[in-house]
C-alpha cells in the first residue's frame, strides 16, 4: 500500500538526493513553540522534534506555524495540556548528522522525544545497518540523559526504485529499533500524504501546508495518549 504511494516519488528522488540540502537558506535548526503557546510554567514540560527537513518545515511558507511540530503545539494548546514543543528540525539532516547534533539540544530537560530522522540516509542509499546504529545511539543518548523519558519513533520508506531488498531492509529498521527499545512507533509519517500531488510540493516529496496538518495528526495520534 504504502509501496503504491511512493510510484510517484521516483522521478522526484532522481532529481533530488536528500530531503532538503544543508546550504538551502532554509535549512537551518528551528527551536520555537508555537507562537501562540501560553506562558510558561514551572509545570510545562518539553516535547523535543528531532528530525530533518520534514520535521524543520522546508519549503512551507511560514514553517513557525505550517510545520506539524508547530500544528502539534497548536492542538496541545487547544486540549489546556502543559507542553510546550521544541522544533529541532535541520534541512538535508542525516542519521549521523542527528547523532553529532544531538547533545546540544538535549542540555533543556526533554520529557517527550520524537524522533524523524533516516529519510535522507535511504534517499542516498547509505549502509542500512549503519543507519540502524545511529538511530541506536541518539535513542541511547536520550535515554543516559533522562531516563524517564517517553519516545516515539516515526517511520519512514524509500522509493522503490532503491531496489526490493534495500526498500524492505530499510522499512524493517523502524519497528525493529521500537520493539528493542520499548518506544512508541508512528509505522509511517507520511501516511496519507506520499505520493499525493495535490499534499506536496513541487519536489513531490515535502508536504504542503495541508500535507503537513495530515503529519501532524498522523503524529499526533501516537503522541496524545503519552501526554498524562
Amino acid at each position: 500500500m504504502y509501496k503504491l504511494q511512493f510510484c510517484a516519488l521516483i522521478i522526484s528522488v532522481a532529481l533530488m538526493p536528500a530531503c532538503g540540502s544543508p546550504d538551502n537558506n532554509k535549512a537551518e535548526t528551528t527551536t520555537h513553540a508555537s507562537a501562540t503557546a501560553p506562558a510558561q510554567s514551572a509545570n510545562t514540560k518539553t516535547i523535543l522534534v528531532f528530525g530533518d527537513s520534514l520535521t524543520a518545515g522546508y519549503g512551507l511558507d511560514d514553517a513557525a506555524s505550517e510545520s506539524y511540530p508547530s500544528i502539534i503545539q497548536q492542538k496541545i494548546d487547544s486540549a489546556g495540556l502543559a507542553y510546550k514543543v521544541v522544533n529541532g528540525g535541520l534541512s538535508g539532516e542525516t542519521s549521523a548528522g542527528g547523532l553529532g547534533r544531538i547533545d546540544w539540544l538535549l542540555r533543556q530537560k526533554v520529557d517527550v522525544f520524537i524522533l524523524e530522522l533516516g529519510a535522507n540516509d535511504g534517499l542516498r542509499g547509505l549502509p542500512v545497518e549503519q543507519t540502524a546504529k545511529n538511530l541506536q545511539k541518539i535513542i541511547d543518548k536520550v535515554k543516559g540523559k533522562y531516563p524517564d523519558v517517553k519516545i516515539i519513533l516515526t517511520g519512514m520508506m524509500v522509493p522503490p526504485n532503491m531496489g526490493a531488498d534495500y526498500a524492505n531492509n530499510f522499512k524493517a529498521v523502524f519497528p525493529e529499533l521500537a520493539k528493542r527499545n520499548n518506544v512508541s512507533l508512528i509505522p509511517f509519517l507520511l501516511s496519507n500524504v506520499a505520493g499525493n500531488p495535490g499534499l506536496n510540493q513541487k519536489d513531490g516529496i515535502h508536504p504542503t501546508a495541508k500535507g503537513a496538518k495530515i503529519v501532524a495528526q498522523n503524529v499526533w495520534e501516537g503522541l496524545q495518549p503519552l501526554l498524562q
